[in-house]
């Protein structure tokens, strides 16, 4: 069995979503090949998500492909690029209708296997989760984020394009002025570049 339908029929977290507040089924996203060139790794799916079984199928991802300067049809392109969040399930609400972190037991199980699969040119690290596991980062998504430069070209940390970020973006201007062009630059190389 290949390693996308191993993780499409992973139950591992069935227990655990059954007792938030969403009561829920596991439901894997799985958006990757291995000839992929750029790769984004996030948290894990929101509900949106979850239903739609599409990454990024929000306005979180509209303003991520926004950042990245492509349209959808090259963001969803398999070939090109993956998206491998740091769990492939929507983790559920808290009670208070927060989103649950991703369950750690998803990158123990499956991380690693997809990783040894996978060889991109550019890897956007998106929030703090896959900041923390990819660079072994400690500190504020703020400090790595304007750290930027020492991961460049090949990582960007970016901060998560949600709207509950719109304060952040405002109050750091330098991050639509410096990181967002170069990022742009790098996505085109590395999609564009047939090498």
């Amino acid at each position: 069995m290949m390693l996308t339908d191993q993780i499409f029929a992973c139950r591992l977290c069935a227990g655990r979503f059954a007792a938030t507040a969403t009561a829920h089924a596991p439901r894997p996203v799985v958006w990757f090949r291995p000839q992929a060139r750029l790769l984004i790794v996030g948290q894990a799916p929101g509900a949106r998500v979850h239903a739609s079984g599409q990454p990024f199928d929000d306005a979180s991802g509209d303003r991520l492909r926004d950042w990245m300067g492509i349209p959808p049809e090259t963001f969803y392109d398999r070939d090109r690029i993956a998206i491998v969040p740091m769990a492939f399930c929507f983790p559920g609400y808290d009670a208070r209708g927060a989103d649950l972190p991703p369950p750690p037991i998803c990158a123990g199980t499956w991380r690693g296997r997809v990783m040894d699969q996978l060889a991109p040119r550019l890897t956007l690290l998106v929030g703090a989760y896959a900041q923390r596991w990819h660079l072994a980062a400690k500190g504020s998504v703020s400090d790595i984020v304007a750290g930027w430069r020492d991961h460049a070209p090949a990582v960007f940390p970016l901060p998560h394009p949600s709207w509950r970020n719109t304060g952040w973006l405002k109050r750091n201007g330098w991050f639509a002025e410096d990181l967002l062009p170069a990022l742009r630059i790098r996505v085109q190389e590395v999609l564009n570049d047939p090498a």
